[in-house]
């Protein structure tokens, strides 16, 4: 019994440390910020079907940023450069959902180029392996206070645009054609979500990595719709659970010797499962199949 309290009272005391050091300070709020963005963002890139896009992008980002590595500047601009330049290619291959069907033949493309060149670049360069390692797995554990100002200068502002453009990014996710034809400017609106996108990712890219980033991008997203079938309550579930998953990834990860990011995506990939297992085995539940409200009452008013 006295073994059992002496583990307890320890594990009391490690977690009341548990914010007394900077490098956790920083983790917690810099991972609560791309949390926030990445579950936001993610609802939409999962409802316009986009998430090979976001996978693009990250690999995208891993040449970028080993190609930063090699010329001696930070990675974090190169994940940046190469997400923008990465997203308006993107863009004009015709990978928009206005071209869906061509879509994978041009993400493909832009995958195997990324993939190659970002292998040449670890090859050329003569940085240390570990900071290769940290782009393609994260280090939030290792991010600098200047690095979370950084993040929070590059999410407030993608955010904003997100929640200012929300309602018509909708309406032209779920219908283009009918929302092109009622005025929304559906082609600047693609692009400018693969360029906020693109900055999701280079931020996301620190606590997850490059290989895991489906872990705060798709699977909140996509648990979120299996929960609910309202565009603004899916949202918040979305956002919720990537922060839950954030948070409770930092806290076994500062118990323990695993990565964080491998519990982020263990605990997000987890909870889907059991969310599907529910919806199959569970009381009769239906996917989020969208039509935005103000579709609804216009078609209710013709």
């Amino acid at each position: 019994m006295s073994i059992i309290e002496s583990v307890f009272q320890s594990s009391s005391v490690n977690f009341d440390g548990l914010l007394h050091y900077q490098f956790m300070q920083n983790a917690f709020i810099a991972g609560t910020i791309i949390a926030i963005l990445a579950g936001t963002v993610g609802y939409f890139m999962v409802v316009r079907g986009q998430s090979f896009a976001g996978h693009s992008l990250a690999n995208v980002g891993f040449a970028g940023a080993t190609g930063a590595s090699l010329i001696g500047l930070s990675p974090l601009l190169g994940l940046v450069v190469s997400g923008i330049l990465a997203a308006c290619g993107i863009y004009w291959l015709g990978l928009d959902m206005q071209h869906s069907r061509q879509s994978d033949i041009a993400t493909g493309a832009i995958f195997s180029a990324s993939m190659a060149l970002g292998f040449l670049f670890v090859h050329l360069s003569t940085a240390q392996a570990n900071n290769i390692y940290y782009v393609l797995f994260g280090n939030v554990l290792g991010i600098s206070k200047a690095s979370v100002l950084v993040t929070a200068a590059m999410a407030v502002p993608a955010f904003i645009l997100v929640l200012v453009a929300a309602r018509p990014l909708l309406f032209a996710s779920v219908d283009p054609v009918v929302a092109e034809a009622r005025g929304v400017p559906v082609a600047r609106l693609g692009l400018g979500f693969l360029l906020i996108l693109a900055l999701v990712v280079a931020v996301a890219v620190q606590v997850v990595g490059v290989l895991l980033i489906f872990a705060l991008l798709v699977t909140p997203a996509a648990t979120a719709r299996r929960l609910s079938s309202r565009p603004m309550v899916e949202i918040i579930i979305s956002v919720l659970l990537a922060v839950i998953f954030t948070w409770t990834g930092l806290i076994a990860g500062y118990y323990t010797t695993f990565p964080v990011s491998f519990y982020i995506t263990t605990f997000s990939f987890g909870f889907y499962v059991l969310v599907r297992l529910f919806k199959a085995f569970g009381p009769t539940g239906k996917v989020s199949t969208i039509k935005p409200d103000f579709e609804k009452s216009e078609t209710d008013g013709s």
